[in-house]
C-alpha cells in the first residue's frame, strides 16, 4: 500500500471541476461590467439664464413716426441667439393736411398714392451681444457697416436712455434710443460733443405691425 497513491472518488473530482468551470465563467461575464464607461456630454447651460439683450427686448415690434412729411418705420425681432435684427425705412410721403394724430389714426385706412411716395433711405440694423458688450450695428443703404458699442444706460424720470458710441472718428458719433412712457421711442443720432447742428431726433410710437394701430404700454 505504501507505493500506491490515493485516488480521489470520481464524484468529488467532478464536483471540483464543475466548481472551477462555474467560477471561471462568472469571472468572464462579470469582467465587461467592470470596464469604465465613457464620460457623458456636458450639461447645457441652465435655462432662463439672462441675456445681455433682455434690457432692450422692449424694442421688438414696429415703431412709426413722421417729421416734415418723412415717414420712418423701424421693425425689430425679439432677442434670440444673442441678436435682435431690425430694419429702418424712410419714405417721403405726399403732403397730408392734418396733425400727426390724424395721420396716425388714418394709417392703414387711407392709402396714399404710391406714385407720389419715394424711398429716401433704408437701413439694416441689429443689436448683437459680443464678448466685450452689446453692439448696435447699422448698415445704411449703399454704405459700410457701422458698429456702436453700448456705453451707457441712464434713467431720467421714467425715460430709459441707451447710448451707443462709435469708436471711429466720424459721423455719427453716437446713437441714443430713449424709451419713454406711452409707447414712445426717441431715436437720436448725434455728432461730436458740441456739434449739435448735426443732431437728429426721430420720434416714433409703438404700432401694430399689421394694422398700424397705436399700442399702449
Amino acid at each position: 500500500m505504501n507505493g500506491i497513491k490515493p485516488v480521489l472518488p470520481a464524484a468529488l473530482v467532478l464536483a471540483v471541476i464543475a466548481a472551477w468551470a462555474w467560477s471561471s465563467a462568472g469571472a468572464q461575464t462579470a469582467a465587461p461590467a467592470a470596464e469604465p464607461t465613457a464620460p457623458s456630454a456636458a450639461a447645457p447651460s441652465p435655462a432662463g439664464q439672462p441675456s445681455p439683450l433682455d434690457a432692450l427686448a422692449w424694442l421688438r415690434g414696429c415703431w412709426r413716426g413722421e417729421v416734415n412729411r418723412r415717414e420712418f418705420l423701424e421693425q425689430w425681432t425679439p432677442p434670440r441667439g444673442g441678436m435682435m435684427v431690425g430694419i429702418s425705412h424712410t419714405v417721403v410721403a405726399p403732403k397730408f393736411q392734418g396733425t400727426l394724430r390724424e395721420k396716425m389714426d388714418t394709417f392703414g385706412k387711407v392709402k396714399a398714392d404710391p406714385s407720389k411716395e419715394r424711398t429716401q433711405d433704408y437701413e439694416y440694423l441689429r443689436l448683437e451681444a459680443r464678448p466685450d458688450g452689446v453692439y448696435y450695428i447699422d448698415v445704411p443703404s449703399g454704405k459700410k457697416e457701422l458698429a456702436f458699442k453700448l456705453t451707457d444706460v441712464a434713467d431720467d424720470k421714467g425715460t430709459k436712455a441707451f447710448t451707443f458710441t462709435n469708436a471711429v472718428d466720424e459721423f455719427p458719433q453716437s446713437v441714443v434710443y430713449r424709451h419713454a412712457g406711452g409707447g414712445w421711442l426717441y431715436a437720436q443720432v448725434m455728432g461730436k460733443p458740441g456739434d449739435g447742428a448735426k443732431d437728429v431726433t426721430y420720434p416714433m410710437q409703438h404700432v401694430d405691425c399689421v394694422t398700424g394701430a397705436l399700442l399702449r404700454e
